[in-house]
């Protein structure tokens, strides 16, 4: 992987210490004491943070940018699992043991994240027992998002998928306006489609109609506006 080190001299390391969850629970003191076992590095778009079947023995925090973890079907199709972006986290799993990763993680834009050695990871969780109980908390969230991904693809009408999708990204990618949520899209319509288990023209035709019935509005391939929530939530129900 061609990445560089870089000091990020500005933030000081509180972007990736005192803003991820794992760490809340740190008093300013503390949140000095990770800041020094803190490494950075630098990827552009479209280079590659973690292959697939490689074993990290690090966390790796998103300090700057998006990225994707996807793994490739048996038919040669990408599934995108999961939208890591600022203040998110992955490698958690193999700080417990030494594992094969069975996903690669992409950077959507340039990316710069922060990372913590295995060691020194597992000597801050016997020190602060509560940032091995907001691990645990963060892999049960992504097992529910694994297994309503499942739900979705295997009961979920097309309609409801997309609700799904756009609410979720509203959640965490969303800005209030006067209008509705403007969201910023990590990804492109391919993108979502292969989140969701879709074809790109589908998710693009059921789109446009849910433009025509005043539900979202499209600002180009990037942004959506989402102008009635409540419409969406009900679909999915």
């Amino acid at each position: 992987m061609d990445s560089s080190l870089y000091t990020c001299n500005s933030c000081q390391h509180k972007l990736c210490a005192g803003r991820v969850s794992l760490f809340t629970s740190l008093d300013t003191e503390q949140l000095m004491q990770v800041m020094k076992l803190i490494v950075h590095k630098e990827y552009k778009k479209g280079e590659l943070l973690l292959y697939e079947g490689e074993v990290r023995n690090d966390l790796v925090i998103v300090n700057k940018g998006q990225v994707k973890a996807f793994r490739n079907t048996a038919d040669g199709k990408e599934q995108i699992l999961y939208i890591f972006s600022e203040g998110d986290f992955f490698g958690e799993k193999n700080l417990l043991r030494d594992q094969a990763s069975n996903y690669a993680v992409e950077a959507l834009e340039e990316t710069h994240v922060c990372i913590i050695r295995k060691d020194d990871f597992q000597n801050l969780v016997k020190q602060y027992p509560d940032i091995g109980l907001k691990v645990m908390e963060v892999l049960c969230q992504r097992l529910d998002r694994l297994e309503n991904t499942i739900e979705n693809m295997g009961t979920r009408t097309v309609s409801a998928r997309i609700s799904s999708v756009l609410l979720e990204f509203a959640e965490k990618f969303g800005k209030e306006s006067p209008q509705g949520i403007i969201i910023d899209l990590p990804l492109s319509r391919e993108g979502i489609a292969n989140y969701i288990g879709l074809t790109r023209e589908t998710v693009s035709r059921k789109m446009s109609s849910m433009q025509d019935e005043g539900l979202i509005e499209m600002i180009g391939n990037k942004k959506i506006l989402l102008l009635n929530k409540a419409a969406l939530e009900k679909s999915i129900e």
